[in-house]
């Protein structure tokens, strides 16, 4: 299937770092809401924050969000020392394309990590890039709604 990732993981924080760096993997590009942060929230929880100061160690990181909102992000940007780059109208290139610029890394020495299969997971196949898809960071708090289509999402990626 066109948008089925390379990894499917619970979290961010179950990611295989081990075995993307044995793999050559030098970088991460994440998505922001529901990725690595609560959904709307504009905050880094601490444990975040601190997968974020581990894993710098031995990977370049980035967010490629589709949000539009100036300060918001600029919100996101005060909290951390990498880039953001915003509007990135995932699953088309262009966001993960500056990132993947000011990283200086090619696809293939990058992982596109997200939790929506049709934005964060295709914009990774799009670029022939290592896809890993995680579950919700806040998925006990979100709504009926949003849980059904993220589930009917997920089926449609897992068979």
């Amino acid at each position: 299937m066109l948008v089925k990732p390379d990894y499917i993981c619970k979290n961010i924080y179950d990611i295989p770092l081990e075995e993307l760096k044995n793999n050559g993997i030098k970088g991460l590009i994440m998505d922001l809401d529901s990725t690595v942060m609560v959904s709307k929230s504009g905050k880094f929880t601490q444990e975040t924050l601190e997968w974020f100061e581990k894993i710098k160690k031995d990977f370049s990181l980035a967010i490629a969000t589709n949000n539009t909102k100036p300060d918001y992000v600029q919100k996101v940007r005060n909290t951390i020392d990498f880039p953001v780059i915003e509007n990135s109208k995932k699953p088309k290139t262009d966001g993960v394309e500056k990132a993947l610029e000011q990283l200086k890394l090619s696809p293939k020495e990058v992982a596109i990590v997200g939790d929506r299969p049709l934005t964060d997971i295709m914009v990774g196949k799009n670029i022939n890039a290592t896809t890993i898809l995680v579950g919700s960071i806040n998925a006990e708090n979100e709504g009926f709604l949003v849980q059904a289509v993220r589930n009917l999402e997920w089926l449609l990626v897992i068979r």
